[in-house]
């Protein structure tokens, strides 16, 4: 479902991917570890289409992003590709539900439409109880749940979490790991994920080593 061929990267002389071949195949779940500064965001921010490779092939779905124009790709980004991040990003000014609505209505789906999904979604995650409340007043672990929610709404093709539970207590990661596994025994989800967790590392369908720039395994 998803494949790289030939990606490198390079900041101004620094070389940080020196060719990364990679395939992840649909409802698997994919971790990529590795010391800092291995290139392991770099490689996840280009699988998201979030920056560009110097040289090599991306498909998503049978599509290659970067041969797409700027707003084409926004809209594949948006439509096929789901984010957690560490600090989970929420906007604070919105609800929770209103957060998880975002990616649906930049998709100009109906608002109506996207509050029954979101609601779906954030029953589904034990969260209907907390849709009215705003980021401030979330836990950690509830605010990734948010994010996970609102990864989910538009029915992506993969989810990409970079470290997703770097910033959670021990409950919470084990708790936000065991809902990344509900999500692809119950609705087929794909993940690749970016950890320094091993405890999660070794759960998941494969690892992935990175070091230096290059898949070393």
């Amino acid at each position: 479902m998803i494949q790289t061929t030939g990606i490198t990267k390079s900041f101004d002389k620094l070389q940080i991917l020196k060719g990364i071949d990679l395939y992840v195949n649909k409802n698997e779940i994919v971790a990529i570890v590795g010391p800092s500064g291995a290139g392991k965001t770099t490689l996840l921010q280009i699988i998201g289409t979030l920056d560009k490779p110097d040289n090599g092939k991306i498909m998503i779905d049978g599509i290659d992003p970067f041969r797409l124009n700027e707003t084409e790709m926004a809209r594949f980004r948006n439509r096929h590709i789901g984010f957690v991040f560490q600090f989970h990003q929420l906007l604070p000014e919105f609800t929770a539900l209103e957060n998880v609505m975002i990616p649906m209505l930049i998709a100009r789906e109906q608002a109506t439409v996207a509050e029954k999904k979101a609601k779906e979604l954030l029953d589904f995650l034990n969260m209907s109880d907390r849709m009215t409340h705003k980021p401030a007043e979330l836990s950690g672990g509830e605010k990734q749940r948010i994010a996970v929610a609102r990864a989910l709404i538009n029915n992506p093709s993969v989810i990409l979490a970079d470290e997703p539970s770097g910033s959670l207590d021990t409950k919470n990661k084990e708790e936000l790991h065991a809902l990344f596994f509900d999500l692809r025994n119950q609705l087929g989800q794909t993940f690749i994920i970016v950890t320094h967790d091993e405890r999660l590392a070794i759960k998941t369908d494969r690892i992935i080593y990175m070091k230096d720039g290059i898949i070393t395994n």
